[in-house]
């Protein structure tokens, strides 16, 4: 076996994804290469199209990124496009047949013009001079018609298609997510704080904890912290602190499973006492211990206490 075919084998068994991404102007192929790299994508938009293997070499095969998204549209020189058949099989030939997809973003005419004139945006084929050149036209619908006769090699190849006309970013998402398999993951921010420090302007969700009893004014228990076993056991003489975790507790694992849905990468829920240190910080530590057991695997809990420099 030659070193080339080894090479090339490696490269096809390791679980890699490369997605060109091209398709009409104003159809949203930015939005896809921007939701691709949320979803984990090494993305880069507008690269030549004669440049795709070589970037693919150095991304894939020399820094070793698993999931690359390149993007191509009309603004690749003409020659590049009508090789696109060779350009796809070399990439293909290289790294396997189910390792390279093509995407293929577009929309209705209507919308097109819609959209850009919305936008007032110039389409790429129209001229923003006197000068005519072959590939070049005024009129946007005329523009918009070209561009669909250039882009017809890499629409031919396109293994998704996807018209964006009725679809909200949401949904794009959805579609893209469910297409390359990834599962939506969503990280649940547990942030005790205390309200003289000011409210956490990212908070989601924001539980006020100041009616419990306040272990502040114990003077034995003023410098300990809702981490300490002296101030767990304070609490546990007063059944109204195990009352509230369990309320907050039952909402959270009740709700929070449905940002799985929406499209979310973060959840930061805020319990906030006077000066963050005792009240907020325990209830706080008790709903990550219980959440961390009783949420789907898929949103994964994690805690800060924001005023512990001050403690």
């Amino acid at each position: 076996m030659s070193s080339d075919t080894m090479t090339s084998n490696a490269t096809k068994d390791n679980d890699i994804s490369i997605l060109v991404v091209s398709g009409r102007s104003g159809s949203g192929k930015t939005s896809v290469l921007n939701i691709l790299e949320d979803l984990g994508y090494y993305s880069i938009d507008n690269l030549p199209l004669s440049l795709v293997p070589q970037a693919a070499q150095r991304l894939v095969g020399d820094s070793g990124i698993q999931r690359l998204a390149l993007g191509v549209d009309i603004r690749t020189p003409r020659a590049d496009l009508s090789n696109f058949s060779k350009v796809h099989d070399t990439l293909k030939q290289t790294y396997g047949e189910k390792t390279v997809q093509v995407v293929y973003v577009t929309a209705q005419d209507s919308t097109l013009v819609a959209r850009f004139n919305a936008t007032r945006r110039v389409h790429p084929l129209m001229t923003k001079d006197t000068v005519t050149t072959k590939h070049s036209t005024n009129n946007l619908p005329a523009a918009i018609k070209k561009e669909s006769s250039l882009l017809e090699p890499i629409f031919k190849r396109a293994d998704m298609k996807i018209d964006t006309s009725m679809l909200n970013i949401h949904q794009l998402k959805e579609r893209l997510r469910d297409y390359v398999g990834v599962e939506n993951k969503i990280v649940i921010n547990l942030l005790s704080f205390g309200f003289k420090y000011g409210n956490p302007i990212d908070a989601d969700f924001i539980f006020d904890v100041r009616i419990l009893p306040n272990p502040h004014w114990n003077p034995k228990l003023r410098m300990a912290t809702g981490l300490d076993h002296k101030v767990r056991e304070f609490f546990a003489d007063y059944p109204e602190v195990n009352e509230m975790t369990e309320d907050i507790g039952t909402f959270l694992e009740r709700w929070l499973p449905n940002f799985l849905h929406n499209n979310r990468h973060t959840v930061t829920v805020a319990i906030g006492c006077t000066g963050g240190k005792h009240r907020s910080v325990f209830i706080t530590q008790q709903l990550q211990d219980r959440l961390a057991m009783s949420l789907p695997k898929d949103l994964t809990v994690a805690t800060k206490h924001r005023e512990k420099h001050l403690w």
